[in-house]
């Protein structure tokens, strides 16, 4: 089944998914952060979900990651239907986050941060493993980083999202979130930013990215999810929606159009 938006029509893709949610909802008390939301991510896709304040972007990172279990639904990984009830679960499975604070230790260094709580202990700490191992992934992900040796709080904003992303994929991920990767980045991190996601595409991960920059969006994306207030609000072809279609089903106005034309179509004597 394909989803599609209300007004425009897009068809999602057709491209068996690897991590497919279907009819996922969790609520906080008597908050509902997500409402059936259905999501599908296919090897080597990269997916953008966008969404306002409150869409429910947040809730649907931390369900995937196991911080949060879904109240109803089902999720499928490889065509297996699972249960992800903790961040052991999501990385048994092979999903991994990276969350906007990065969770980097500044006063490690970058092959310390990429093997912290996985160092390699023969007997005793292996560190020349461990940097020819930092070395060999830095440089498949084409990454701007001197050295590895280098404290984290000396590295930019976009080297140090590349460290957090190359620590994920230690753990041979298929699928990758990356909860708003250039948020707060300047002109040239971002664009170092958008290269490691296609990087990621081209290893054959389903990534997810999380954004509410539609330049970004655009640029990387090859389809674009909308959540308006907890619930699907329209699936995009990201090489052809317009920037405006996405926006107004952001913001509910795609859905007023629709209404409209219902209202029109349902009137006495109306065409």
């Amino acid at each position: 089944m394909t989803a599609q938006h209300p007004a425009s029509g897009a068809p999602a893709t057709a491209t068996r998914p690897i991590l497919a949610l279907r009819a996922i909802s969790k609520n906080f008390g008597a908050v509902a952060a997500l409402t059936e939301v259905d999501l599908d991510v296919a090897a080597g896709e990269v997916v953008a979900v966008v969404g306002d304040n409150g869409a429910g972007k947040s809730t649907l990172v931390k369900v995937l990651a196991g911080v949060h279990r879904a109240d109803s639904g089902s999720i499928a990984f490889d065509e297996r239907e699972v249960t992800i009830t903790s961040p052991a679960d999501a990385h048994d499975l092979g999903i991994a986050t990276v969350f906007q604070d990065l969770a980097l230790c500044e006063n490690l260094n970058v092959i310390q941060n990429l093997f912290l709580g996985r160092e390699l202990r023969p007997g005793r700490l292996d560190e020349v493993t461990m940097e020819i191992r930092s070395w060999e992934l830095l440089r498949q992900l084409s990454a701007k980083i001197p050295t590895v040796r280098v404290p984290v709080a000396s590295l930019s904003g976009g080297q140090r999202q590349t460290v957090a992303i190359a620590r994920s994929l230690l753990g041979d991920p298929k699928v990758i979130v990356l909860d708003e990767p250039t948020a707060a980045l300047g002109v040239a991190q971002t664009a170092e930013v958008l290269n490691l996601i296609e990087r990621l595409r081209e290893r054959g991960l389903g990534v997810i990215m999380i954004s509410h920059n539609m330049e970004d969006v655009r640029a990387v994306a090859d389809r674009v999810v909308v959540l308006r207030l907890g619930r699907n609000n329209g699936v995009f072809d990201a090489a052809t929606a317009s920037s405006e279609e996405i926006v107004a089903a952001m913001i509910g106005a795609s859905d007023n159009v629709v209404s409209r034309r219902r209202n029109r179509r349902e009137r006495p004597g109306d065409e």
